[in-house]
């Protein structure tokens, strides 16, 4: 493609403290910046409400002052109060921008609307120009006979690809789409993201994508922008910041993606976006944020490198809450000593649930109990937030060691059966030296948060009176009573039917949610693991075999464990389930 004049190695697209305010007083973009080079690709996502398609129609100089402040130039030409004759010589030819659902005059063809920039801009004749717009279609694999059918006659997917061709008509430096694969099935969706990847390849303009679609974004781009509330929370490379998320949001919106490799149910990102007209304070996430304190709340964070990408936090992204290193541990004396770990190592982040699996005797809950402190290690170390986990019960160490919970295998085991069950939940809060009216409160209000009554003749109940699924909720209702940070669930369905395995799981990861829980859940049933958590830890005779994403490890493993757990989890297969689609059912058997 031919230079539009810039020095080498001058940005093609420069924004400076971009700051949108509509009328209302509604703040749809605050101190945005942004570089892109030629030939650069990047993609900008967020939730709905972030201030994605305000910025695409800032690109083009859509949105002027006073609404905007600031600056935005392209090719080195300003375009925040730059009058209609330089906007009018930057559109199309320097920068060209199909606007989010493609939206085309109901009354002209198609064929007429993507012929206007030739006749407008380059003085071609109707014939002339027609013949090119067939041309630009036929290069976005749109039928060109279809030029000549009015918009409403055309299918999502090819006004879509009309739109591409009109935006490329006279060959700009810079591409902006806003939600372009937005609406369209997915066969048709990835045939018309391959078609933008290589017309970007072969025309060498930069791409700007605007999408809510993570994958259609990564597809695309090498470089990804996350917009929340206005403002840039991460901005680095794709592959880093989709594989690797480090801003909490970041990583709350990749998990909240479904695709085709989630294995654990969705989701979704607790709270709600903010108000555009009253953004918080502060770091505008942190109102949804698991890691966020007072600081958070008051001041504004910078947009600062760390973890080879820009992140915009005070604590440079994503917390570790609870890490292993090198944890061993042996029991017995002499000859018959059984090394139950050797030398384990792991982390969890903030707000992430981890499972560990292996087979019987493999030390999982050797090291949950170690995890929890209840279990001192023989050598290697346990961090929890970023201090080492205390191994005494008095004073400010008591008030550290709340912050991690244990859910123990066998509930009738753990829980007492002297204590009814409002006594049961809160003897935590007894130890802490609560009220009894806060004690009252924070009982009810941790039954009900596990799907148990709240009040009534339940709370005075005792252990042998409890079925085996409320005897485990009342065990997670005791544990979640004092706000942990971290909860380590020694395999809680272990004992559990089908149906009370299953709501327990929904509960935990619900509660893990709204709570802003980082999890870890140990069991030999990946099955069950992989719905719930982000990443496995595969053990076997107390070493870590294998480790990585849950979606990965349960459906190609690389460790001969992992693949056994798998074979076991994958025993049961209904005959039903594999039928071919209009073929008889088998014979009864």
């Amino acid at each position: 493609m031919e230079d539009k004049g810039s020095a080498p190695g001058t940005p093609l697209l420069e924004v400076t403290d971009l700051a949108v305010r509509y009328r209302g007083g509604v703040d749809a973009l605050r101190g945005v910046s942004l570089i892109v080079h030629r030939g650069e690709s990047v993609a900008i996502v967020g939730e709905s409400g972030s201030g994605k398609s305000t910025l695409a129609r800032c690109l083009a100089g859509l949105v002027q002052p006073p609404l905007a402040r600031g600056s935005v130039r392209v090719d080195g030409v300003e375009l925040l109060g730059a009058s209609e004759a330089d906007l009018r010589t930057v559109r199309w030819s320097t920068v060209a921008l199909a606007l989010q659902g493609s939206p085309f005059n109901p009354v002209a063809t198609v064929g007429a609307q993507v012929a206007e920039p030739l006749r407008d801009r380059l003085g071609m004749g109707a014939h002339e120009a027609r013949s090119r717009a067939g041309e630009l279609a036929a290069g976005v694999l749109l039928d060109p006979s279809l030029l000549d059918r009015y918009p409403h006659e055309l299918s999502g997917g090819q006004r879509r690809r009309a739109a591409l061709a009109m935006v490329l008509a006279l060959d700009p430096a810079l591409v902006v789409l806003d939600e372009p694969t937005a609406g369209l099935d997915p066969a048709t969706r990835a045939d018309l993201v391959r078609r933008i990847g290589e017309l970007a390849a072969e025309r060498g303009f930069a791409l700007v994508v605007i999408s809510h679609d993570l994958p259609d974004a990564a597809a695309l781009a090498t470089r990804t922008v996350v917009l929340y509330g206005g403002e840039v929370m991460e901005d680095g490379a794709t592959s880093r910041v989709v594989l690797d998320p480090a801003h909490p949001y970041t990583w709350a919106l990749v998990n909240a993606y479904p695709v085709m490799t989630t294995t654990k149910d969705l989701r979704p990102i607790r709270g709600r976006p903010p108000d555009p007209r009253a953004v918080p304070p502060g770091c505008p996430y942190h109102p949804r944020c698991t890691q966020a304190d007072a600081h958070c709340a008051e001041a504004r964070p910078a947009l600062a490198e760390s973890r080879e990408r820009l992140v915009l936090c005070h604590f440079g992204g994503l917390k570790t809450l609870l890490s292993a290193h090198d944890v061993a541990k042996s029991f017995g004396r002499g000859r018959h000593v059984v090394e139950a770990l050797a030398g384990v190592s792991l982390v969890v982040r903030e707000g992430e649930s981890v499972g560990i699996v292996g087979p019987s005797g493999s030390g999982k809950s050797t090291l949950a109990r170690i995890l929890a402190g209840h279990l001192a290690a023989d050598s290697g170390r346990v961090v929890l937030e970023g201090q080492p986990l205390p191994s005494s019960w008095r004073g400010s160490e008591r008030m550290r060691r709340r912050r991690v919970q244990l859910i123990m295998q066998d509930p009738a085991d753990a829980l007492s059966p002297r204590l009814t069950v409002a006594e049961l939940v809160g003897e935590p809060l007894v130890v802490v030296g609560a009220d009894a009216a806060a004690q009252r409160s924070a009982v009810a209000e941790a039954l009900d948060s596990v799907g148990l009554p709240p009040s009534g003749a339940f709370l005075d109940a005792r252990t042998h009176e409890l079925s085996g699924g409320q005897l485990q909720r009342v065990a997670l209702a005791r544990a979640l009573v004092c706000s942990p940070k971290v909860l380590v669930a020694d395999e809680p369905t272990a004992m559990l039917d089908a149906s009370e395995q299953a709501r327990l799981l929904v509960v935990l990861r619900e509660r893990q949610v709204e709570m802003g829980l980082g999890l870890v859940l140990v069991s030999h049933d990946l099955a069950a693991v992989r719905k719930v958590t982000d990443r496995t830890v595969v053990l076997e005779a107390g070493r870590v075999v294998e480790e990585g994403a849950s979606s990965v490890v349960s459906t190609a493993p690389l460790s001969d464990t992992a693949r056994r757990l798998v074979a076991a989890s994958s025993a049961f297969r209904p005959a039903e389930a594999r039928r071919e689609p209009g073929s008889a059912p088998g014979p009864d058997r």
